[in-house]
């Protein structure tokens, strides 16, 4: 069954400025929660879902985005309705929404409509799964268990009837989930009648974080007792300076040419500068090419600096197999243009994906300048063991779930690993609980907005 557009969001958060949109509803799910599993006893507040329904929301950029590499020139965004039902009937809803980033949640050879299509069918699959989970608790405690159990198995049957090459990553089907699992902290924020990030204390919550997380061996850390409340920072921020992505094929100034959009809007890096005061630049780099990388760095150094940047981040996305190749051009920065390389406040996700097929030793590049997990941090276990091989950074984000968010926070507060908050290019909607994040994360230095 589809519409032409979805129920607009009470916020109106569904307008969006600077993107073509068109929205398609394809489910609306009419199942019943199936039997809770067997669980102690829990709070009146607790609740389990009711009812799903899904919206695919195709969205075109105004210019590409090129990372890593592919080029991203438009993205369906996944809007999740969720309703919800305490243990005395009382109803509410909520929504979530997250760009299904198929470049960056499942790089791969496979033709990006074979991706973009299986990502897709993940999200309708799950419309059927959550409606029918049937289990009463806090949004962490369902959360969690529906990321073991039934996100588990559905990823487990895919990838049993695809080709190896076909595999579908564990990164993609947290994309897929959280929309659904956003909905849910933000429909039991509502039936509560408060702000998402004042529901996570142990009046609302039955298990403490020792049931989720296990602290290094080497700590002495515990969390018997310990609850999300006691990691956020309170008061909330109210202001946030914004990094402002620059991708691999932004022009930076009108010597770089370039097809300008038929609008009023920035083009060039040095006009959204002085257009939005901007203080904090992220480079997209390619992780593979020195010479270019380094070039890169330095003509956006140069531009940004004079006019007023005051910070730089290097993203080499996951393409780089050996530290020497980062330390080659840093020492290269340090020694030719030691502003540049003091503006680098931190690097980014130099290294592939799957830390644990690839236990690279970052000591080095650590001691240097902090080093950001952001790919690989799909779960609080595997900031952990980067913790270990000398990560002392860890890039947060919603699209990997709320509930996984939060608790990799917390595995990252309790143990002093520097944090930042990071988007998916989120436009819309999925802005919301992004920024939410940021200002109760306490991370190094805003948060990463990359939209525009």
């Amino acid at each position: 069954m589809c519409h032409n557009r979805p129920p607009a969001h009470p916020n109106g958060a569904g307008q969006a400025s600077r993107h073509r949109n068109s929205h398609n509803k394809v489910n609306q799910s009419s199942y019943g929660p199936s039997a809770p599993e067997a669980l102690p006893e829990g709070k009146p507040t607790d609740v389990r879902v009711t009812a799903a329904e899904l919206y695919f929301l195709p969205v075109e950029t105004r210019t590409p985005l090129k990372f890593g590499g592919e080029t991203l020139t438009s993205v369906t965004c996944a809007r999740v309705r969720l309703t919800v039902s305490d243990r005395r009937g009382h109803t509410a809803e909520g929504w979530g929404e997250t760009p299904l980033s198929v470049q960056w949640a499942w790089p791969s050879p496979l033709a990006y409509g074979t991706r973009a299509s299986a990502m897709e069918d993940i999200c309708r699959q799950l419309v059927k799964l959550w409606a029918e989970f049937g289990e009463y608790g806090h949004p962490i405690e369902i959360g969690e268990l529906f990321r073991q159990s039934r996100l588990a198995a559905l990823r487990s049957r895919f990838n049993q009837q695809s080709e190896p090459e076909q595999q579908l990553p564990l990164l993609a089907a947290l994309v897929c989930c959280s929309p659904f699992d956003i909905a849910l902290h933000d429909a039991f924020a509502t039936l509560l009648g408060l702000p998402v990030y004042e529901t996570y204390g142990p009046e609302y919550i039955n298990l403490d974080l020792s049931h989720y997380l296990q602290p290094a061996a080497d700590t002495d850390v515990t969390f018997s007792g310990k609850y999300p409340a006691d990691y956020l920072q309170q008061p909330a921020a109210t202001k946030l300076p914004v990094w402002h992505l620059v991708g691999g094929v932004d022009p930076l100034t009108s010597d770089d040419g370039g097809e300008r959009p038929q609008d009023s809007e920035p083009y060039y890096l040095e006009e959204w500068i002085e257009r939005d005061g901007l203080k904090c630049l992220k480079i997209k780099l390619r992780g593979d090419d020195a010479e270019w990388d380094y070039q890169r760095i330095v003509c956006v150094g140069m531009l940004a600096l004079p006019l007023g940047v005051e910070h730089l981040s290097a993203d080499f996305n996951c393409l780089v197999s050996d530290p020497a190749y980062v330390h080659g051009i840093l020492d290269r920065l340090e020694q030719h243009e030691p502003k540049i390389y003091a503006a680098i406040l931190y690097v980014e996700q130099p290294f592939p994906y799957d830390m644990e097929a690839n236990p690279i030793d970052v000591r080095s590049l650590a001691r240097r300048k902090p080093l950001f997990m952001d790919e690989s941090a799909d779960s609080w276990a595997h900031i952990r063991l980067g913790r270990s091989l000398g990560w002392n950074g860890v890039a947060l984000k919603t699209c990997k779930t709320q509930t996984g968010a939060l608790l990799s926070l917390c595995w990252a507060k309790a143990h002093g690993t520097q944090v930042m908050v990071q988007d998916l290019t989120n436009p819309m909607l999925a802005q919301i609980p992004h920024v939410q994040l940021a200002a109760h994360a306490g991370t190094m230095l805003g948060v990463e907005s990359n939209a525009m």
